[in-house]
């Protein structure tokens, strides 16, 4: 048959059929196990990347992998489309940002359709449409009431670019992780969620998570940032006031000989003001504000300090010590008061050398004498000194009886305290989930009632980089009714980080067109938890830990009953060209739409599937592009040369009478199903089951040219064409239904079963065994296999061949290794 593999015309061809026969569309069912495989939706920004198609490859050739193996997949896709870049668009371009994200979204849906992804596009969600964000307004409410939801003013990181706040891990080594400004920070009133009260069930729950890489593990371990101390109590010299420290050190508590408190500490106004040193303090405080928290907590930063003139008195000595602000002491961690050791820290060494400040040793190596005079800091273990009672004990001995003690005498007590902080979702932007909440005068701050939502974003806005959110232009949004009184109220003006709105999308997937909840429970027990999620690292801490918070609240509320939203973790790769990431302003950027318009769809897929392991960096490489395109015409041509006798085979395969060819090249087919079965089942190791594939067809043509004329057995011809084809269908679809269909078949190669091995069939009649003398390589033998030690020593030593190595001489061993090798020892 003269067919030739035409992607441009079967790849829509078939997408068509696909979408017009509803092959991925699911619903619950009893029959089949659930597997529900998800990649992270995008953010509608116009046009596919190459990591998005290397993201979403992987997670096709997952789902279509589960459903030929019998699970009932759910594979669905929407768009993360809340956000700043449609608002910078209305400001640039004069477009309301409903027009450019529907416009992208459509663009780059089209392009997904393009790629042949199996998603069931009836449960697509998009997070700006009502539908949608009604239920994230819900879902704030459910916070709000059950304590979880709060507004405080508190100093934020705004970022003057984007004019908007931003969440601590939006900042980027002092910098907007978005468009890269630098930092500052503002005083301003604003929401938060209280994921703190979360930090250790999102510790502990980790070690539940053994399918998620330990790097994203540790990254999350770091975040949460757990440490065991004491929350010692000092207290201002001239008022009394507390002035708390979180300490992890508290052996060296004796050893104490000034404190440090952050220049935003409460404290500090207090203790300057009317005072001779409030004016330098001030300009002190002004010049740290233009510091970022991750350069003032830097190794690198110079430690700078400025005295207070106040003091503060240590509780266990009595002894009044110095209170100075420094740029290095943050609010965001303990207490923002840091009690200052300069004999037991490097830091405070250092920062104490600086300024004269006295040094007190308080530990010392164990059988030694006691030093003064330090050159840098003691920070090992040893045993105390100039401690009072604790003197002689080892310093990790003295930690428990020195806490002890402040407990008993109500001098402090044991905490854990978390780096971890509260979660700022407030955002000054229009294209966001506007926040459930009006202001009565009279009944004050007062929830929207549920049947009041959502609250809809209005389209009488004016686009201005003022720092304002835009939806205080709105003549129609502000004024609303109180739902306690009836009486006249005013919107909250904030809307919701969009990260908010991607802590929960996965479970709107599991019940997408439900109007009256965001999701019916049993539908999402049915679902849930995800059994693999696909992502980059890049949202190790942001997008997972968040999400991991909601589905634990929800959980504690009775909607959903698992507190994991995501079984195994896959963090994929980035795609790079000449060594860096793909970006307009390298040049390096490739278009998977070029790709797919020169080649097809299916190379596209095969190439960022085979240039290297899922979670590893991938090199663009135009040669391998192109070595794919050409092994998927070998593929075509060889199973288009079977048509006939793959047609023509009937009745079972009599194995009996098999020739050796026919033997040898069925035993390659079930190895390369066997292996292609568990790189993909067990390893994800996409690039070895494709190499094993491409093995395959090379031993197809072998076998092609061993029978000649003959042709081969057509019942071993048929059953290699059909494995070929079933596996070869969740990595390259297009040509694999094609082929199938060319072959005679009815029904869609994607709701056929995976194709099984036989071990009968792995079995090899002979083995080539390697024959040393003396360890040098002298022969290669073919002999029966399975053959035991002295069964295969016979047979190498009666090799003629051999002859001319042995004879005339000893032979003083013979080590065999059972077919593999045999080694010959002579002198």
């Amino acid at each position: 048959m003269d067919v030739k593999y035409d992607f441009k015309t079967l790849e829509p061809k078939w997408q068509d059929a696909w979408e017009e026969a509803g092959i991925y569309r699911v619903t619950e069912s009893s029959d089949r196990p659930e597997y529900y495989c998800l990649e992270m939706f995008p953010y509608p920004s116009g046009n596919l990347h190459m990591g998005h198609v290397r993201n979403y490859s992987i997670g096709d050739v997952v789902a279509r992998f589960k459903t030929m193996q019998g699970y009932n997949v759910l594979h669905p896709m929407g768009w993360d489309s809340f956000g700043l870049p449609a608002e910078n668009a209305a400001i640039q371009r004069g477009i309301h940002p409903s027009v450019w994200t529907k416009d992208n979204i459509a663009n780059m849906k089209r392009q997904l359709k393009s790629m042949g992804i199996s998603y069931d596009w009836e449960r697509e969600a998009t997070t700006c449409l009502p539908d949608y964000y009604k239920w994230t307004q819900w879902l704030f409410l459910q916070l709000y009431k059950n304590g979880l939801a709060y507004k405080k003013k508190a100093a934020v990181n705004w970022c003057p670019s984007c004019a908007t706040v931003l969440a601590n891990e939006q900042v980027v080594e002092g910098a907007c992780e978005r468009c890269g400004t630098v930092v500052a920070k503002k005083d301003l009133e604003q929401w938060f969620f209280k994921i703190t009260d979360y930090a250790q069930r999102l510790l502990d729950d980790l070690e539940k998570l053994p399918g998620w890489p330990e790097k994203v593990k540790i990254m999350q371990k770091n975040w949460i940032g757990r440490s065991e101390g004491v929350e010692v109590r000092f207290k201002a010299a001239a008022t009394g006031e507390p002035l708390p420290v979180f300490t992890t050190r508290h052996d060296t508590i004796f050893g104490v000989t000034y404190m440090v408190l952050a220049p935003e500490h409460p404290m500090v106004e207090k203790l300057t003001a009317g005072t001779a040193y409030e004016a330098d303090v001030k300009a002190f405080i002004r010049k740290v504000q233009q510091l970022s928290n991750i350069d003032r907590t830097s190794n690198e930063l110079e430690k700078e300090g400025l005295f207070t003139g106040a003091y503060a008195v240590n509780p266990m000595t009595g002894e009044e010590i110095p209170i100075w602000i420094t740029n290095y002491v943050i609010m965001d961690y303990g207490t923002g008061a840091v009690m200052g050791v300069p004999a037991h820290d490097q830091r405070d060494f250092d920062f104490a050398k600086k300024y004269g400040l006295p040094i007190k040793v308080v530990i010392q190596p164990a059988g030694e004498e006691q030093k003064e005079d330090l050159t840098y800091a003691y920070e090992e273990p040893g045993i105390m000194v100039n401690s009072r009672e604790f003197d002689g004990m080892s310093n990790e001995a003295a930690m428990e009886g020195i806490a002890d003690f402040m407990e008993h005498q109500g001098l402090g007590k044991r905490v854990i305290n978390y780096r971890l902080r509260d979660w700022l979702i407030s955002r000054q932007r229009y294209w966001g989930a506007p926040i459930p909440i009006v202001y009565c005068e009279k009944c004050g701050m007062q929830p929207v009632a549920d049947d009041q939502l959502p609250v809809i974003l209005p389209t009488d806005v004016e686009f201005k980089p003022s720092g304002e959110s835009p939806l205080k232009t709105s003549p129609t949004f502000r004024e609303a009714t109180c739902p306690r009184c009836g009486g006249k109220a005013t919107r909250e003006m904030d809307t919701m980080d969009t990260f908010v709105c991607s802590s929960w999308y996965f479970l709107r997937y599991c019940d997408p067109k439900n109007s009256e909840q965001a999701f019916a429970k049993d539908k999402v027990d049915y679902w849930m938890n995800v059994d693999q999620y696909i992502g980059g690292v890049e949202h190790a801490i942001l997008h997972l830990m968040y999400a991991r918070f909601f589905t634990k609240v929800l959980f504690d509320l009775g909607l959903v009953s698992v507190e994991e939203p995501f079984e195994n973790l896959l963090t994929q790769g980035m795609v790079l060209k000449d060594g860096s990431k793909m970006s307009k302003s390298k040049g390096n950027v490739v278009s998977p739409e070029d790709i797919i318009h020169q080649y097809g769809a299916d190379t596209a897929r095969m190439f960022i599937l085979f240039a290297a392991p899922p979670e590893r960096d991938l090199e663009w490489n135009d040669s391998a592009v192109e070595g794919c395109y050409r092994f998927l015409n070998r593929v075509w041509r060889a199973v288009v040369s079977y048509l006939d006798v793959v047609q023509k085979a009937e009745g079972p395969m009599d194995t009996g009478s098999l020739s050796q060819a026919d033997r040898d090249f069925r035993r390659v087919v079930h190895q390369t199903t066997k292996k292609v079965t568990e790189d993909i089942a067990i390893r994800f190791n996409f690039n070895t089951a494709i190499s094993a594939i491409m093995e395959m067809v090379n031993a197809m043509y072998n076998y092609r040219d061993k029978t000649g004329e003959q042709g081969g057995n057509p019942a071993v011809i048929k059953e290699a064409v059909e494995k070929l084809l079933l596996m070869l269908a969740p990595l390259a679809p297009h040509i694999a239904e094609e082929l199938w269909h060319l072959a005679g078949k009815t029904g869609s190669i994607h709701q056929e079963s995976w194709p099984a091995y036989e071990e009968e069939a792995l079995k090899q009649d002979t083995v080539n065994i390697v024959v040393q003398v003396n360890g040098k390589i002298r022969d290669r033998l073919d002999v029966a296999a399975g053959l035991d030690g002295e069964s295969l020593k016979e047979v190498i030593l009666a090799s003629e061949k051999l002859a001319q190595w042995t004879t005339g001489k000893t032979i003083v061993k013979v080590v065999t290794v059972p077919n593999k090798l045999v080694n010959i020892v002579i002198k």
